[in-house]
């Protein structure tokens, strides 16, 4: 059912629009050649995944900087699989990885048909947790950064989504207010509880196939989207 009253939709980029895990797995091939590191990558993402998730929660919460996170999900990961690495080869390994990333720029299935479509009729943003520098390249580089009006990142504001201020920082920043927009992110609790706890609709989008039975609207494809705006 279409939903009515909606002028600005807010979209959250990694794991909604540009596809992290694939790109992110890319980037780890180009970074391992280039470093020498004589490890399957697949067996590293097997168990970097899960850890970065974990460390990414505790950003998100305010307990760990990004210099921090940034060291520790790939320390952690060499020694979950026991590949011994010594702290210096981590810093490059890390800092290569930022430089690479935006190097692959895979999207979602139909985001430009699903951007196309929304920017005919309503204003598009975006509101990211990711660093300031990397997601304006993502953008960029991807060649999405045209359809959005603003984009507000939480290094800019001071805090992370699911905190009410990022979101509205946002609304601010997009002259417009809850009532009239609608989020759109996979995070459950960052965008979509962080979302309705300020008074915005919300769209999950749900490829982990979450069993939800409490009437939050979910799409497993962007071009879903349609059946409500």
């Amino acid at each position: 059912m279409k939903i009515s009253g909606i002028t600005d939709v807010f979209f959250d980029l990694d794991h909604t629009l540009w596809d992290f895990d694939k790109n992110s797995a890319l980037t780890f091939q180009r970074i391992f050649q280039i470093n020498n590191i004589d490890l399957d990558v697949d067996v590293f993402l097997e168990h970097y995944v899960p850890i970065n998730l974990k460390y990414w929660k505790l950003y998100r919460e305010e307990r760990i900087e990004k210099s921090a996170l940034r060291f520790a999900r790939l320390n952690e990961t060499f020694q979950t699989v026991g590949y011994l690495v010594k702290d210096e080869l981590i810093y490059k390994l890390s800092e290569d990885y930022i430089t690479h990333l935006t190097t692959f720029n895979h999207l979602f299935e139909n985001t430009f048909e699903i951007l196309d479509y929304l920017s005919i009729n309503y204003r598009l943003h975006i509101i990211t947790n990711g660093f300031d520098e990397v997601q304006s390249k993502k953008l960029n580089q991807s060649n999405i950064h045209k359809y959005f009006k603003t984009v507000t990142n939480s290094e800019m504001v001071g805090v992370k989504k699911p905190n009410p201020k990022i979101f509205n920082y946002a609304l601010q920043q997009a002259n417009t207010v809850a009532e009239n927009s609608i989020m759109v992110g996979d995070s459950y609790e960052a965008d979509i509880l962080g979302a309705q706890n300020i008074g915005m609709d919300v769209v999950f989008f749900d490829l982990g196939q979450t069993m939800l039975n409490n009437g939050i609207k979910k799409i497993d494809n962007l071009i879903q989207l349609k059946n409500y705006l």
